[in-house]
């Protein structure tokens, strides 16, 4: 991956040896894996020759990219210029994570003192009646795009609202996008009904 870092940052990589980089539009320090857990673990600092390029050396704790990559460097130049249905496949995934990691940021930053108006992300976080009715109504709009047989626009445009307001209620509930996509991939092997059989009420 790649960030930005000043001398604050450097020296406190060297001292936890978790890889830390300095938020320039936050104005901050901020530490790989604070708010994933998959912190950058340094075993070595190297300079170059000019000394103005830094590369962190580590294992990681998990994926290092907020995408769930192993790396941030996994598109290919090719794939840009020809896209593949490979391409779109990890787009698609880089969306999911990308909205994730937004609002898991969105979620920590709740510890921290609030000044003006919380945005709406923190708002459905910190309100669980409200998370719930934005949900349901999403749901709702989604399936009148079908009922009222309105434009493909419209339906994409519900369905985003379905997933975003969904994936809110996920972090509340510390459940990963992953798991749900694993419980999706499980599924793809077996009959609708023999999966509903299978399933256990807790």
């Amino acid at each position: 991956m790649q960030g930005f870092v000043n001398r604050d940052a450097l020296a406190a990589t060297i001292s936890s040896r978790k890889a830390t980089f300095y938020s320039r539009s936050r104005s901050s320090l901020w530490t790989k894996g604070e708010t994933s857990r998959n912190f950058i673990n340094i075993s070595d600092v190297f300079l170059d020759c000019d000394r103005d390029s830094i590369i962190y050396l580590g294992k990681p704790d998990g994926p290092t990219c907020h995408t769930g990559s192993e790396t941030c460097y996994f598109s290919s130049i090719e794939d840009i210029l020809e896209p593949s249905q490979v391409t779109r496949n990890e787009l698609a995934l880089s969306t999911l994570y990308s909205l994730e990691s937004t609002i898991s940021r969105r979620k920590a930053e709740l510890a921290e003192p609030q000044d003006g108006k919380p945005s709406w992300t923190k708002r459905l976080l910190l309100d669980n009646k409200l998370l719930c009715s934005k949900v349901r109504e999403e749901a709702d709009e989604l399936c009148r795009t079908l009922e009222e047989n309105e434009d493909t626009a419209r339906t994409a445009s519900e369905m985003a609202d379905v997933l975003y307001h969904s994936m809110v209620l996920l972090a509340v509930r510390d459940v990963k996008m992953e798991e749900v996509l694993e419980i999706l991939r499980h599924r793809f092997s077996r009959s609708g009904i023999e999966e509903k059989k299978s399933r256990t009420k807790g």
